[in-house]
């Protein structure tokens, strides 16, 4: 049995993935937002271990979740599933003077993969727009530039690829893989999405714990267990390590 903390997880694909891990035996961690969606997600998902509260839209939220998480002990697999979506009408500032798209999308999985002991296996959430993304900081927070939801959604997919990879030539010692889950009916992908919500939530959870030859990978992209080609930008390690730099900056936390 694997034990498997899911951020994000009150609902949509983080909590998909959850019932399909708990329902195979393993012990699953969720989390929320705030108590209230707490007291949904136990509900929703009443064998889980526990219930993560934490805003991962600030760094000290961030921290709370990090150090709930460590409290519990060792994980074998970290699902980094939270993440906030691309119909905000304008930008909107976190209570740190960040873009909302950018801390709850990149920032909240930098730290707590920082923050958290080391699993064996880390799986990120990305997209098949982090193709149109643009991996350049230099407006990172969307305060100059006019407000594109569109394109900062894509900028922090591309940017979550490439933290992605950087982890994974950082520590060879732990299965760092990203996941596509396709444009499925969630909150966020709204109810038009034409994808299969449950076949969303498999191949995370499939690289959480399989022993399938290709879940033992490292360093690649999947959608719908299938490897999917990464844009080139997030494979030039000049870009990871400007990227992990410019989110030590901004967290004050270093990636070890």
């Amino acid at each position: 049995m694997a034990r498997i903390f899911i951020t994000g997880s009150s609902d949509g694909l983080g909590l998909l993935a959850g019932r399909q891990l708990a329902a195979e035996g393993h012990e699953v961690v969720l989390h929320a937002r705030d108590d209230a969606r707490a007291a949904d997600t136990r509900a929703r998902l009443p064998g889980c271990g526990a219930v993560i509260t934490g805003d991962a839209s600030t760094r000290s939220g961030i921290r709370a979740v990090a150090a709930a998480v460590n409290a519990l002990g060792g994980f074998d697999a970290i699902i980094h599933n939270v993440g906030t979506g691309y119909h905000d009408a304008c930008r909107h500032e976190t209570a740190d003077g960040l873009s909302r798209t950018f801390a709850v999308n990149v920032l909240a999985p930098y730290m707590l993969t920082a923050l958290i002991a080391r699993p064996r296996r880390l799986i990120y959430l990305s997209s098949g727009l982090h193709n149109g993304g643009n991996a350049d900081l230099a407006d990172a927070q969307w305060e100059k530039r006019p407000w594109n939801a569109i394109q900062a959604y894509s900028d922090t997919k591309l940017h979550d690829m490439i933290l992605m990879l950087a982890v994974a030539r950082r520590w060879p010692d732990v299965l760092a893989n990203a996941v596509d889950p396709g444009w499925v009916p969630t909150r966020m992908g709204g109810a038009e999405a034409p994808g299969d919500l449950a076949l969303g939530a498999n191949t995370q959870a499939w690289l959480a714990v399989s022993d399938d030859p290709q879940a033992r990978t490292t360093g690649r992209y999947f959608h719908h267990r299938q490897l999917r080609p990464i844009a080139a930008a997030a494979r030039d390690p000049a870009v990871q390590q400007e990227l992990l730099a410019y989110l030590e900056q901004i967290s004050g936390v270093s990636l070890d």
